[in-house]
Parts: structure tokens; sequence; C-alpha cells
């Protein structure tokens, strides 16, 4: 029919820059676009991906979405520390960004469709958030996953502290988002984290063959068999997800924030030692630079 709105559209239809769009053989494949700064996430692909994301969810043509991202490096390093800099200075607009970016994690997980994270490279932070948001996910097995929050000035709450617990168990998240080390894609595979952990010049035949045994498989029931197993995971999300954007947006003013942004802006590691003096000799750690409002 002419006049049907719930459809997708032709992909020339999106003049996206951060993203490529492709739909074709009963898959759609988003590519994070970004592989001079390691796909990272700004406010620009926030909007593109969830025009996608929606595109995907109404066209039926479309049983299957892979997410991944360009080049070898990475498939997604998180956010964007060049873009996240202005939000030092105005956190509720920090505010405004987290809901967008909730908006695609909520997209991916309701979208009606299996989703699968191709992990073409090393996943961090935010991207590892992705990757937990989709159904399945294969990483070629030379990549490594890691959580940086706690080491850079920010707390890993849309997704890790929710979903990791339930994925690879409550004593393994807790090694993973307090110690912030590597770790590599066998142990990913081992842990649960990735279903497959393959050779990189493997790693399209398997989410070919994928894709393929997911189409050959009924889409209604297919739908409700994700909301269902969703369970958990939005019940987990939903009593945490809305809390965390405020305390996130408010903390944009913490001396630790400010410290993580500006050791990135300056190559180098934040000063762990001398936060944690200002602490232990009652120098105003909560307050920037130690100065108080009198």
């Amino acid at each position: 029919m002419d006049d049907r709105i719930f459809t997708g559209k032709d992909t020339s239809e999106f003049d996206f820059q951060c993203v490529i769009y492709e739909k074709a053989g009963g898959r759609a494949t988003i590519t994070l676009n970004r592989p001079k700064v390691l796909n990272s996430v700004n406010s620009a692909m926030l909007a593109e991906l969830n025009m996608a994301l929606k595109d995907a969810s109404w066209d039926d043509t479309v049983g299957v979405v892979v997410l991944t991202g360009a080049g070898e490096r990475a498939f997604c390093a998180g956010a964007d520390l060049n873009e996240q800099r202005q939000f030092l200075k105005r956190p509720r607009d920090y505010w405004k960004w987290m809901g967008e970016f909730i908006e695609c994690h909520e997209r991916i997980r309701n979208l009606g469709k299996p989703t699968i994270a191709r992990l073409n490279g090393i996943v961090v932070g935010g991207g590892n958030e992705f990757n937990m948001s989709c159904d399945l996910a294969v990483a070629a097995d030379d990549i490594y996953i890691r959580h940086v929050g706690t080491s850079h000035g920010s707390v890993p709450l849309a997704g890790a502290t929710q979903f990791l617990p339930l994925i690879v168990g409550d004593r393994r998240a807790r090694e993973i988002l307090l110690l912030n080390e590597e770790f590599p894609a066998r142990k990913a595979e081992d842990w649960g984290l990735v279903n497959y952990a393959v050779p990189r010049a493997e790693l399209d035949a398997k989410i070919d063959e994928l894709v393929n045994k997911l189409l050959a498989k009924l889409p209604e029931k297919t739908r409700y068999t994700k909301q269902q197993l969703n369970f958990w995971r939005d019940l987990s999300w939903h009593l945490t997800i809305g809390h965390g954007r405020e305390w996130l947006a408010i903390h944009n003013t913490s001396p630790e924030t400010w410290e993580g942004v500006r050791a990135f802006s300056e190559k180098r590691a934040p000063d762990y030692a001398e936060i944690r003096r200002r602490w232990a000799e009652d120098e105003a750690p909560e307050w920037l630079d130690g100065e108080m409002p009198e």
C-alpha cells in the first residue's frame, strides 16, 4: 500500500555521516563509522543510530540486525571524550546526551528482531554496553574487551553494572568493572560475554552462519521470545538507569570527572595519588581544585 507509514525506507534516503546503514538479504547492517577516533560515540552518531534502528525495526524485509565498527582497530571505544569536555561546564547538557544514549540501548533491546554484535576490533566502555545490548556476539579472536570507568572518571551504568552480573556472574563482573583490565576475546568467550571468538578471517563467515540460522525461524515467535528473555535485563535497567542518568549529569562537576577528562586531553594517566591524598587529608576532595564555596 502506497500510504503505509509503518515500514522501512530505502537506505539512500538517509544522509548518515557517522554510521553506514545497509540492508540486503533479510539483514540490516549498522556500522559505527568514525574509525579515526576508534568509532567512539558522539551525539551525531547517537542520532543516526536511533534513526537506523527505528527503520530496521519497522522494515518487514529485515529479520536480523548486525552492529559492527568500521575498520579493524575498534568496534567502539565508548564515548568521545573530546565531545564530553563540554559537559564539564554544562552538566545539564550531559543529561540530554545521556537520554540519546539510553534511547539507543532501548531500541536495540526492543527492536523486535535478533541483533548480533560483530566485534571487529577493541571493545571499550560504552562499546561493550552496545555489545551486551545485542542478543548474540561474535568476536575476532585478536581483540580485547575492557571497561575504564573507575580509571577515567565515570561509572559504567548504562548497561555494564546492570548486565555484566547477569552475563558473566557477580564476581567476574566486579573483576571487570573494578580492575579495568583488558581481557582477550577467548576469555570473553569462556566467560560467556561473547558467543564465539573466531580467527579474524572467519569472522564474516560466522556472522553469515548465524544470520541464516536466525532467518530460518518464525519472526513473531522470535520477537516474543526475545521479549521474554529481556525480563531480567529490563528489570535491572529500569530500576537504575534513570537515577544513573541524573547521578552522572550532576557528577560532571566532580573533581574526579574533571581529572579524567583533563588527563585524556593531556595524554597522561589521571593523578590517582593526588585525588586520594586530598581525601586522606580532608582537602575538600568533592570540590574542584579543593575550593569550597564560602
